[in-house]
């Protein structure tokens, strides 16, 4: 945690506030102007460093928390880390109702700060300063937890921030957090090699998971060495960093129609960090195949069950490891009528941007598909393009060229 976000008013100024001012030369303070955002900011900056890293945020009492409420949502339904410290009400509470103080009739522990509770991974109120040599260690585990992280949330009473207490040395210490790479379960790799030796049309859908993982060249070799074609969901988009002839791009509800044709007659898809949302499965319209199967690798198995799949319980780098290894042992190689008919969507596609989508359309001065073809041509490596609501995500999901190691943010 490199830095931390706060707003200062009623309930962390005398507290976190003084704390920060004389002692926080090794934590940097960074002030924004809106809580919501800077919640947001910090997911933002998880996401971009693959949940190596993320921003603490705090907040004042009332409004000022509740603002982070959605912001949470955000990191704890993404699996993104963030670390935020409300402050809350005075714990002796002889001071009388406080500031924008939410006075529940028949819960008097009840604070605005319980909003935080059903979209938290993890939450606390520290209402004793000896709270934090608990608190603080299982925040941390939660953070870097691939299948916990989220939103770790401790409540910060504005009268115990300011509490002296004879902390032992050993917090203080410096500790190295490792984030560990689940490894996949032999039996399981073996029963989705059976299923992938019969199947005949195979595709992979590309999630977040890969690029959390670091797996983009476990995947790709993995996707070519078995002939197998790549879609990629929202988060999963970039999945494959160098133009394959396999990589059919976005897929699901704002894909592309090569790619939606692919997953609608595909006989097996193995689903690669991804939590299949409606995007993904197109609110379940986009897998048209009677006989289709589904293999899952996801750290996590509420995930990893969905769709009845065969669940493989592994981070997606050691697993596509482990399934590419495997099936070169078995003997699965690429059917060479189906690279063909990839080939053959995936020319489709392309023509119908160069002939279509980036050619100037009647009556506009500039359509969208025409401004984002004029940016793929002047992206560079490394460049990144970050969208919102409204129609420009679809398009970018479709139309962003990531293979030339352009990042894109939806």
């Amino acid at each position: 945690i490199p830095g931390i976000f706060g707003i200062f008013g009623h309930g962390n100024v005398a507290g976190l506030g003084q704390a920060l001012y004389e002692c926080g030369q090794d934590l940097p303070y960074f002030q924004p102007r809106n809580e919501q955002s800077m919640v947001h900011t910090a997911c933002g900056f998880a996401k971009a460093t693959y949940r190596t890293a993320t921003l603490a945020c705090m907040s004042s009492i009332g409004p000022g928390a509740t603002n982070m409420v959605t912001g949470a949502a955000l990191a704890t339904i993404n699996h993104l880390p963030v670390l935020l410290f409300p402050s809350d009400y005075y714990v002796t509470r002889h001071q009388g109702p406080v500031l924008q103080q939410l006075e529940h009739p028949i819960s008097a522990d009840v604070s605005v700060n319980d909003c935080f509770r059903p979209v938290s991974r993890f939450f606390d109120r520290i209402s004793r300063p000896e709270q934090l040599l608990t608190a603080l260690p299982e925040a941390m585990r939660v953070l870097i937890d691939p299948v916990e992280t989220g939103a770790a949330t401790i409540a910060l009473p504005q009268d115990v921030q300011a509490h002296a207490y004879p902390y032992p040395e050993a917090l203080f210490a410096k500790r190295v957090w490792r984030i560990e790479r689940r490894l996949p379960d032999s039996q399981r790799i073996q029963e989705a090699i059976g299923l992938l030796k019969k199947a005949k049309r195979p595709v992979i859908i590309a999630g977040g998971g890969v690029h959390y993982s670091e797996a983009w060249e476990e995947l790709q070799k993995f996707s070519e060495s078995l002939g197998i074609p790549v879609v990629e969901t929202f988060a999963g988009k970039g999945a494959i960093r160098n133009d394959s002839a396999l990589l059919l791009g976005g897929h699901g509800l704002t894909g592309n129609s090569s790619a939606g044709k692919c997953v609608s007659e595909a006989d097996l898809v193995i689903c690669v960090g991804t939590r299949l949302t409606d995007f993904a499965t197109g609110s379940q319209s986009c897998f048209n195949n009677a006989d289709v199967r589904f293999v899952t690798l996801n750290v996590t198995s509420h995930d990893a069950y969905k769709q009845g799949a065969l669940p493989i319980l592994a981070d997606a780098r050691e697993g596509l490891s482990a399934l590419a290894d495997a099936g070169a042992k078995a003997g699965v190689k690429p059917r060479s009528s189906y690279v063909k008919e990839i080939a053959r969507l995936k020319k489709q596609w392309k023509k119908q941007l160069t002939q279509e989508i980036y050619q100037p359309t009647a009556g506009e001065a500039m359509s969208q598909g025409q401004l984002i073809g004029i940016l793929n041509e002047e992206a560079k490596a490394g460049d990144t393009i970050v969208a919102a609501a409204g129609s420009p995500p679809g398009d970018l999901h479709k139309l962003w060229d990531v293979s030339g190691g352009a990042a894109c943010h939806l």
